[in-house]
């Protein structure tokens, strides 16, 4: 199968990584970006949704191109993220696996530059770079880029800001003759713009799986729910799907600790990522879903840039995005690698209206979720509850004089009664708190 790679002009000791990493089949993005970054000269604006292979398409061509006998850095490739940053730059090592003496450096910022300066002081081929953190070298006099002849912006309508204040400083540090290849999964006028003013004008744009956000695999889904009833219901679903893995976006930080709060106290194996972590927490958070360890991402947009973990089942917007580009690089998150997917938009009464524009914007159809009835709501918080006490760990400081009283009360009862008893204890105090507390008991 690698031989469809081989007839796109990649070269064998790329070829032999391709086959130990299990990449048989170009996707459409690198079948049309390949060749050409190969055999052309020209800029390069290459735009395919989110999951469709852009590393692998600009990455492969760059790796067949560097000149290892030469120690001068020829490639950069900008991200808007860290976590970004560091799934390119392992994708990279990946790739260039048997290719002798290639040299790759990431250097992105949220952790100390001063082991990336000592690292640049080596012969380094390719830089894979935030541009803050790129900008920061370059003043320290730390990376010399006189002498590279590809510059890569990658996700670029995710950093249109940052490359506004900082592409005139990193340009003046390239060569006069370079190529720029710009790859994006969305492309508002702010990009247009970016391409009129830094690209040549012979850029020769690309195309490829447009006319559906990331794949065919993906199911786009809507419920709409009275904001009393946001959090049961999601954690319905979730209960439902229990044991796979996926993520939840949110607009604000404050929502999701609050999200995540929420989650850990009915015991779902769940994190939250947004900025305002450490960059420490951020990557153990990001190891422990990438390994399995935990099922659930509570994310912000900015904080799951990045994020490429295959067996992700399942996206839901706990708030609708701003943007019909948010909403693409949400969905975007699932049904990887020829997977399939779900994404879930959650939605109150007067969203409704906005379901037509996204539609028609994005070219894809939305289907109705089937909300749980209150009676499925009521068995879900009460499965939830028993959960709560069977993973509750035991306190240790309780008196054993106490704990033997206690037995005594119950020790005339087999298990199927105390259960029994405590679940009618529940229904009973949970009427109560209807009753009494209404705003209590639903607060989110």
């Amino acid at each position: 199968m690698s031989k469809q790679f081989s007839s796109l002009g990649i070269s064998t000791p790329i070829l032999k990584a391709l086959s130990e990493l299990n990449i048989v089949e170009p996707t459409e993005i690198q079948q049309k970006t390949i060749p050409l970054l190969l055999s052309e000269n020209h800029d390069v604006v290459g735009l395919a949704k989110t999951g469709t292979g852009k590393t692998a398409a600009f990455g492969l061509p760059l790796l067949q191109l560097i000149d290892t006998a030469s120690p001068v850095v020829q490639a950069v490739i900008l991200v808007p993220t860290r976590e970004l940053g560091q799934q390119i730059f392992r994708n990279l090592e990946g790739f260039s696996k048997h290719i002798p003496n290639i040299s790759i450096a990431a250097t992105c910022g949220g952790i100390p530059i001063k082991p990336q300066i000592e690292r640049l002081t080596n012969p380094t081929h390719i830089v894979v770079a935030t541009p803050g953190r790129l900008i920061d070298l370059i003043q320290r006099k730390a990376v010399d880029l006189k002498q590279t002849q590809y510059l890569v912006l990658d996700e670029a309508d995710e950093m249109v800001s940052i490359l506004k204040e900082s592409l005139d400083e990193i340009i003046t540090e390239l060569p006069k003759k370079h190529r720029t290849l710009l790859f994006s999964a969305t492309l508002p006028g702010t990009i247009k713009q970016l391409i009129q003013n830094y690209l040549n004008k012979n850029v020769v744009q690309i195309s490829a799986s447009m006319e559906t956000v990331g794949n065919q695999g993906i199911d786009h889904e809507y419920i709409v729910v009275d904001p009393i009833e946001k959090l049961d219901v999601l954690m319905h679903f979730l209960n439902s799907k229990e044991g796979e893995r996926g993520i939840i976006f949110c607009k604000t930080k404050a929502a999701v600790n609050k999200l995540a709060k929420n989650l850990a106290i009915n015991r779902f194996s769940s994190g939250a990522l947004h900025g305002s972590l450490s960059q420490g927490i951020r990557d153990r958070i990001m190891e422990q879903f990438r390994e399995g360890h935990i099922n659930i991402l509570i994310a912000t947009d900015l904080a799951a840039r990045g994020i490429d973990v295959k067996e992700i089942s399942y996206v839901v917007n706990y708030h609708l995005p701003d943007t019909y580009e948010t909403y693409v690089h949400r969905s975007g998150r699932t049904a990887r690698a020829g997977a399939k997917g779900l994404s879930l938009t959650v939605l109150q009464e007067e969203e409704i209206i906005e379901i037509p524009d996204f539609e028609r914007e994005l070219g894809l159809k939305f289907t109705e979720f089937k909300k749980p009835t209150v009676a499925s709501l009521e068995e879900n918080n009460t499965l939830l509850w028993a959960k709560q006490i069977f993973k509750t760990k035991p306190n240790h400081d309780i008196s054993a004089e106490l704990k033997t009283k206690i037995k005594t009360v119950f020790h005339h009862l087999t298990k199927d009664e105390l259960i029994e008893k405590l679940l009618a204890n529940y229904v009973l105090q949970n009427k109560n708190d209807i009753v009494e507390k209404p705003v209590k008991k639903f607060k989110k």
